[in-house]
């Protein structure tokens, strides 16, 4: 396994060059957003990533975990590493300060949360869920609630779980079956099962305060009968401290290709006790809260991921001796020539690259305009920002994690037989990114929220905004010689856009199927444009200071020819996915559902 290296140069390109963090917080009126503090912030966040996270990362992989008596033991290291980041006030960063929390920004905490997944993604998804489960309680709780539970959640005392799947339902959430019965206290019993439910059961804390989705006795069918319960696993006495066992019980856990280090279980609640959180027959609405904080940072765990991948790949690449470059050996002392010699090689490391360093620019970028739309003090901006994210969320949670399973792949190749055999630790991050395009909702529902809900459920206005700000970019840096054609190329690429999603809006007037037909490839499509704005930027940073005879010049020129790396091979991928697109529902639907099926 390859020892994980912080990308701090690249990631404060994207922090200070690209986004200006400094300069956009301050525009709030946080003052104390400096550059030297988030600097720090970003140096600190790195040594923990390195030292005391990374090597317990195939640690974690090859132990896994222990089941016992329903209880779930973590591997050697895992509870040293928590209770580090929780004294070192880690956990506490973006948490609102009332209930113990530093305040800082979210969008800014991506930077963090990227190094954290690339030196354990595993461990991090305690307290990734911990931090989800405790802003839905903020956002929808009671005082009582919230002064209940938060205090030791945002301290990392306590985790948080979301329980919402069903053995029988799966994704769709309409037909669930557990139930909550009033006790006639302000309660409710809570009976039922959950499956796939991450760090459901764990010895890192002394309560898990579980967030479960169930029916009401005169609740309504479908999903507009479904409220959300705070169930914890110990009951909370009225001064704070733990007292009895609520029925809550891990019955196994599952045994997976990936995220061996990390607890997938089913839970039975046995007339647990639990307490409305939000309106009855609302949970749903509440629970996206949750969902979409999650489904960021799924999409984060895709890049942090690509990012090790990658890392891996540069270093096997420079080390492996093998054949001699085409044009004569460039290691003339040694018996072969190093594999980054070789052409094919390089497509794939800056295939790599390319999708690494894009895909972080839209991560940061999704969080800027996160912070904005709860920062910014004028409501039309906020308006705005709130509206971005919600189109950009399905675009990162599924392009990024089906980016991670090209560039993991990759990676695997790269290092050929040996990636394929254990020795190396890059298989490890092939099997930990196959589950980023399933969980947190599948990615063909994240292109069926992308086309159905924010395309055409806003008229296409959505897309129009995105459009916008690309054009925006477009006519800055259009005029600077050497990203003119750059800028070109992207003027075509949203235009291309813009026609297809007007093609299929035509449609699917006609044919509802012709919606989920198209979805995955436009969200490609939508992907593909996106990562280009954030390579046209990216490179506009480049361009101004190679002008300007920067002394890292190597660097930038670097990001200048990966840009024009991207423009080349990767974005005509649009073609064909608008080609796909375009294609109709008939093709897919025509065959009678019998017919894939053995005689």
């Amino acid at each position: 396994m390859y020892a994980y290296r912080a990308p701090l140069r690249d990631i404060r390109l994207v922090v200070h060059e690209v986004l200006d963090l400094e300069q956009h917080y301050q525009s709030f009126g946080r003052e104390e957003l400096n550059k030297d503090l988030l600097e720090g912030i970003l140096e600190e966040g790195a040594r923990f990533a390195e030292t005391v996270l990374a090597p317990t990362n195939r640690t974690g992989d090859e132990h896994g975990l222990r089941f016992e008596d329903g209880q779930v033991l973590t591997p050697p290291g895992f509870k040293e590493a928590y209770d580090r980041y929780c004294q070192d006030g880690w956990i506490t960063m973006c948490a609102d300060p009332q209930y113990g929390g530093q305040g800082l920004p979210g969008g800014f905490a991506l930077a963090f949360s990227e190094m954290l997944i690339s030196g354990n993604m595993a461990w991090k998804m305690y307290s990734g869920l911990t931090e989800s489960a405790a802003l839905t309680i903020q956002a929808h709780g009671t005082d009582e609630l919230k002064n209940r539970y938060l205090p030791k959640m945002v301290s990392g005392e306590w985790a948080g779980t979301m329980c919402l799947t069903e053995a029988h339902s799966g994704s769709d959430l309409g037909i669930l079956r557990t139930k909550a019965e009033p006790l006639g206290d302000g309660s409710y019993a809570i009976t039922g099962t959950k499956i796939f439910i991450t760090a459901g059961e764990h010895d890192l804390t002394d309560n898990i305060i579980h967030l479960v989705l169930a029916r009401l006795p005169d609740a309504p069918p479908g999903t507009k009968g479904i409220s959300l319960f705070v169930v914890p696993k110990v009951l909370v006495n009225e001064d704070g401290s733990l007292g009895a066992a609520n029925g809550v019980k891990c019955g196994s856990i599952e045994h997976k290709m990936g995220i061996h280090a990390s607890p997938t279980c089913v839970m039975h609640f046995n007339e647990s006790k639990g307490w409305l959180l939000g309106r009855e027959n609302a949970g749903l609405s509440c629970m996206f809260t949750m969902m979409n904080h999650a489904r960021l940072g799924v999409g984060l765990q895709g890049h942090g991921l690509s990012e090790l991948a990658w890392q891996a790949s540069i270093a096997y690449a420079n080390d492996r001796l093998q054949g001699r470059s085409l044009t004569g050996p460039k290691a003339p002392g040694k018996p072969a020539d190093p594999i980054i010699v070789h052409p094919d090689v390089r497509r794939m490391l800056l295939t790599q690259k390319a999708l690494v360093e894009g895909g972080r620019v839209l991560c940061f970028l999704t969080g800027r305009e996160i912070d904005s739309s709860h920062m910014n003090p004028d409501e039309e901006a906020r308006k705005r920002s709130s509206d971005l994210v919600a189109f950009l969320t399905p675009i990162v949670k599924a392009f990024l994690t089906d980016a991670s399973m090209e560039v993991t792949s990759l990676a695997v190749q790269i290092h050929g037989g040996h990636g394929f055999i254990r020795e190396t630790g890059v298989e490890q991050l092939m099997r930990d990114a196959r589950i980023t395009p399933i969980y947190e909702g599948t990615n063909g529902i994240q292109a069926l929220d992308l086309l159905g809900r924010k395309v055409f459920g806003t008229g296409g206005k959505s897309v129009q905004m995105m459009a916008g700000r690309i054009k925006d970019s477009i006519d800055k840096f259009g005029a600077v010689p050497e990203l003119t054609p750059l800028a070109a190329e992207l003027g075509k690429r949203v235009e291309q856009w813009g026609k297809l999603t007007m093609e299929l809006g035509a449609a699917a007037m006609k044919n509802h199927e012709e919606v989920g037909a198209a979805a995955a490839d436009y969200l490609a499509v939508a992907g593909y444009v996106c990562l280009g704005w954030c390579w046209l930027v990216s490179a506009g940073v480049a361009a101004k200071k190679l002008a300007a005879g920067d002394a890292e010049a190597d660097f930038y020129k670097a990001k200048l020819a990966t840009a024009k790396f991207y423009f080349d091979r990767i974005l005509p991928r649009v073609d064909a996915h608008a080609a796909a697109a375009r294609a109709g529902a008939t093709g897919l639907m025509e065959l009678p559902a019998e017919h894939f099926a053995f005689a």
